[in-house]
């Protein structure tokens, strides 16, 4: 018989990854004693599957594609990615999925780690069924945290239930790179995983829908899919895959609209992801799916969770990260969670009431205005802030101003260096609303701009930034000067 063990802390937080710890460490920096609870490896899908293994499966194809790009360098370049090395440098940056050193981050932290599986049973109430074979009644006297991230998207394509396929999660740990790779999914991971493979010596295929990032300015993910495309990768975009089914041979075979068909020894699937929020027991304190829809959540700039029993009278029920479904990023995540964590410190204390004002530390404001985005493909892509489009749909008089990087530091970066750059800019206060930058290198771009947006820097100021010669981000002043300053 399981044994019940009865707990109280000030603060639950459901799910150990980055949003998790850091919504944890914030409120015991607060004076408030939390509870981590996880099921799988505490640091998340970030550290283990996402963000830090596929960066470290595309940096070195990066990194010698950059050699090959700068005369003289080239010359000395003689040989092809070892994808021994690569995988097993991969290996080093996920600590072979062993947490041992992020549970020792916890517990110097001074939180307490509860592995298993969390369901919240009523207001401030969790169970936890213990992976120690324990289970677990906790009361939170102040708030429950939900940090426990997304799951994927399954599409609907006929046959894809009954085969074997990755999600990122097995490309990202892969211990082999397969001969024939598809890739169904045109967003990030699948076009990032797509070259990842490609340059370790994969046959790629890719099959999207619609264009590919098709959430960022055409002609940034023109230059992403050109980069691709050298790399070997055959391009099916505006296509629907209709089934897939497995051979004989153990190999899968796609068939497209109008009836092409593509064979692969590996299927990965990346087609976005959704909140993990079923079977975590909100239909115990009133939130409910809509009919035929997946279960979604409200949240306002502190993360309070709209519509949750009792979170009216006195607020206990919060959502960071994917968890919360507004912004699906590591560090957006993370930059919820200390938000929040200081937010449930200080209504501890009685110190904040309603709505904190906007751009304080307690709100999650920049999840309305800036966003930064890095695609690390070759050309990268980065992005922050509002498209021209969204900010007019938002009501901004809105214009924008691009061109080419065709500055003295991107000819000494690399030879034939293509790439593009574009603010969007408030009419009425001249203040910068986005920036996208496409090019080798051009994440590094991305913080100056990000500032520029969350500090509404004003375009005569901003001109004043003098870049630094010969640099890439001259670009700044070429787009200033073509604005018209």
């Amino acid at each position: 018989m399981p044994r019940l063990v009865e707990r109280e802390f000030d603060v639950i937080v459901i799910g150990a990854g980055a949003a998790g710890e850091n919504a944890a460490d914030r409120v015991v920096q607060g004076g408030l004693t939390a509870v981590l609870v996880e099921a799988e490896l505490v640091g998340g899908e970030c550290s283990y599957w996402a963000c830090m293994p596929s960066k470290a499966l595309l940096r070195p194809g990066t990194a010698l594609h950059g050699a090959q790009a700068v005369p003289g360098a080239s010359e000395a370049v003689t040989g092809t990615l070892d994808a021994a090395a690569v995988l097993k440098r991969r290996d080093s940056f996920t600590s072979q999925w062993q947490d041992t050193s992020q549970v020792e981050w916890v517990e110097d932290a001074g939180i307490e780690l509860i592995r298993g599986r969390a369901r919240i049973s009523g207001e401030r109430s969790v169970k936890v069924s213990g992976l120690d074979g324990d289970d677990y009644a906790l009361t939170a006297r102040h708030a429950v945290v939900l940090a426990n991230g997304s799951t994927p998207n399954r599409p609907p394509v006929d046959g894809l239930g009954e085969v074997e396929y990755w999600g990122t999660r097995e490309a990202t740990s892969a211990k082999e790179v397969p001969g024939r790779l598809g890739v169904l999914g045109g967003g990030v991971a699948g076009t990032e995983l797509a070259q990842a493979f490609a340059r370790l010596g994969s046959t790629v295929t890719l099959v999207a829908r619609s264009g590919l990032l098709r959430n960022f300015p055409a002609e940034a993910a023109q230059l992403v899919a050109a980069g691709l495309r050298a790399d070997g990768v055959e391009l099916r975009l505006d296509t629907k895959t209709r089934s897939v089914h497995r051979n004989s041979d153990g190999s899968l075979t796609l068939t497209l609209d109008g009836g092409d068909t593509v064979t692969v020894d590996k299927l990965l699937v990346s087609t976005g992801r959704h909140p993990a929020l079923e079977g975590l027991g909100l239909e115990n304190v009133g939130l409910t799916a809509a009919d035929g829809k997946p279960l979604a959540i409200r949240t306002d700039s502190t993360g309070l969770v709209a519509e949750a029993a009792g979170n009216d009278d006195g607020p206990w029920l919060y959502a960071v990260g994917d968890a919360a479904g507004k912004v699906l990023l590591t560090h957006q995540g993370k930059y919820e969670a200390r938000a929040t964590g200081a937010a449930i410190a200080v209504r501890a204390k009685g110190e904040l009431h309603g709505e904190p004002e906007p751009w304080s530390r307690f709100a999650h404001t920049a999840d309305e205005h800036a966003i930064p985005n890095v695609v690390f493909t070759d050309p990268e892509l980065a992005n922050v802030g509002r498209s021209l489009e969204q900010a007019r749909k938002d009501g901004y008089n809105a214009s924008s101003v691009e061109l080419p990087i065709e500055v003295a530091g991107s000819s000494l970066h690399a030879r034939n260096y293509e790439g593009w750059a574009q603010l969007v800019v408030d009419e009425d206060r001249k203040v910068l609303l986005g920036a996208t930058f496409a090019g080798p290198d051009v994440a590094e771009l991305l913080h100056a701009a990000t500032i520029a947006v969350v500090g509404e820097v004003p375009l005569d100021r901003l001109w004043h930034a003098v870049p630094s010669y010969p640099t890439i981000s001259e670009v700044w002043l070429r787009l200033l000067e073509k604005y018209g300053l």
